[in-house]
């Protein structure tokens, strides 16, 4: 979003919810339009300003959203729902059928957060030789416990701004997130 977008976006928000901004002085909406500007610079203005019309229209808000509420809307709509540890897990169950010859195929066909919580994909082939019934119980079990934490690290890190990110992995290449690398 340029910095007229910015404003723009922040005028309906003032507009909707004028006790959030009546205590402001002048050099605090500067503050907050700089604020706004940088932390929204990469992101689209129409997605933007969709994310706070649906907000408003829900009605269901005293005051006005904050960046992380804007932030974590704009995820929730580009993404289109995230998948469910249960979704991930019929996927490698599927991808274990034809994991003795097909593995790398399948591993590769695994969307990445899958990947991860498999691990690599010679591990489908071992599944793929393993007992069914341990496989559906307590694989399916470990790796659903797995993908859960890897979708949890993944949504706090889609909470960081990029610019903000890549500062953050710049020096190591990898970012800490909860206590754990990314």
């Amino acid at each position: 979003m340029t910095g007229k977008e910015t404003r723009e976006i922040l005028t309906l928000l003032e507009t909707e919810y004028p006790q959030s901004f009546s205590r402001m002085d002048d050099r605090q909406k500067a503050m907050k339009l700089k604020l706004w500007a940088t932390e929204f610079q990469h992101d689209d203005y129409r997605a933007v300003y969709a994310v706070v019309r649906s907000i408003i229209s829900a009605g269901a808000r005293e005051f006005a959203p904050n960046i992380g509420v804007i932030r974590e809307k704009l995820r929730s709509f580009s993404v289109g729902g995230e998948m469910t540890e249960n979704e991930a897990w019929s996927l490698v169950s599927r991808a274990i059928h034809n994991g003795i010859y097909g593995y790398m195929e399948e591993y590769a066909k695994l969307p990445p957060a899958v990947q991860k919580a498999v691990g690599e994909p010679e591990q489908l082939k071992r599944w793929a030789v393993m007992d069914e019934g341990e496989v559906q119980s307590v694989v399916a079990s470990n790796f659903q416990r797995s993908y859960r934490e890897i979708a949890a690290r993944e949504r706090e890190l889609a909470k960081i701004p990029e610019d903000v990110r890549s500062l953050l992995t710049g020096v190591s290449g990898r970012m800490m997130i909860g206590g754990e690398t990314c």
